[in-house]
């Protein structure tokens, strides 16, 4: 009997008042398991390497190197609160109403800083590719750094406005102990997918359309004139892979945001007015987790700086006197 409520309830000496464990087969629960924690430490891992490698060397400072360690920031504790998540696997939180209220406000204050940083890196891009003559005097380590402050104090005093009634009285809307929900009424649901989903989306795609735009038109400019270089056939093959090398970074940074973002926003819109249980929305969480351990394959791995950094932080070479000063770019 003992064993059977143990089996069953999250607390067994409650068991009026406890709640119930989610029962799964133990291949499930394990293969569940094993996916949450390879996530978590493949995100932590990842942009730990790029905040070490922006932050270290002198030559990385820069203004769109900043975004990318606000972006690599928010992933990082995006990848640490992965584990509550693997706490939720069964149904049961066991660490107080207080600290389920501020893991959900953490969890939207770093999501949210999250795409904020993206529609920043967005616009960076633009800037520097669509007028790049006044690039270096407008966009500055000073003015990104502010931005970035801006984006973050934003995400935080937003997320506290739209969740401040699960902090009157934490753990009012649990309707059985080991229970962690919050409730969002149905106009700041709405208007948090507006503002945190429907509007980056909108201006992401939008600037990276124009973006490409501008990329597909300078090359079209360039070929005319290249076909009067000797070494015709040899630049040719060059433009041709540039070309498809920005079409295709522009596209898997819509797409996937799209595919990992798409699902977790779709489900707090149709949610809208009713009790948000972290087990219940497991998947599309864990999905729009895994985008923060692709973001740094995404806009860090692809450049030879990031590998170069690695290198020379897994053989310690970052330890050696004046090393913050190396070329790696």
């Amino acid at each position: 009997m003992a064993t059977l409520e143990e089996a069953e309830f999250c607390f067994p000496k409650l068991l009026n008042s406890s709640c119930k464990k989610i029962m799964r087969p133990h291949s499930v629960s394990m293969l569940t398991y094993i996916t949450l924690s390879s996530i978590s430490v493949l995100t932590v891992t990842l942009n730990l390497m790029v905040i070490v490698s922006i932050c270290h060397f002198k030559k990385l400072h820069t203004p769109t190197n900043l975004l990318l360690l606000s972006l690599a920031v928010s992933d990082f504790f995006v990848g640490l609160l992965i584990v509550f998540q693997i706490i939720l696997i069964d149904g049961c939180w066991f660490l107080g109403d207080l600290m389920c209220s501020l893991y959900f406000l953490f969890d939207y204050v770093i999501t949210s800083a999250s795409v904020g940083t993206m529609v920043l890196i967005s616009i960076d891009r633009y800037v520097a590719i669509c007028f790049p003559f006044h690039y270096s005097t407008k966009v500055t380590v000073r003015s990104v750094f502010i931005c970035v402050c801006v984006c973050w104090t934003c995400s935080f005093l937003y997320n506290c406005l739209i969740l401040k009634d699960n902090f009157y009285q934490p753990g009012r809307y649990s309707s059985c102990y080991g229970e962690c929900v919050i409730i969002i009424n149905s106009i700041a649901g709405i208007s948090d997918t507006i503002i945190t989903f429907i509007i980056p989306i909108t201006v992401i795609v939008v600037v990276y359309l124009k973006v490409f735009v501008v990329v597909m038109s300078q090359v079209r400019s360039v070929r005319p004139r290249v076909a009067a270089v000797t070494l015709q056939g040899s630049v040719k093959v060059n433009l041709k892979k540039s070309e498809l090398k920005a079409a295709r970074t522009l596209g898997v940074v819509v797409v996937v945001f799209l595919i990992c973002a798409c699902p977790y926003f779709c489900v707090t819109l149709t949610g809208g007015g009713t009790v948000f249980t972290a087990s219940s929305v497991a998947f599309v969480m864990c999905l729009f987790y895994l985008n923060s351990c692709l973001n740094p394959l995404i806009y860090a791995l692809f450049y030879p700086w990031f590998r170069k950094s690695v290198k020379l932080t897994f053989t310690l070479q970052i330890l050696r006197p004046g090393s913050c000063d190396a070329n790696i770019v």
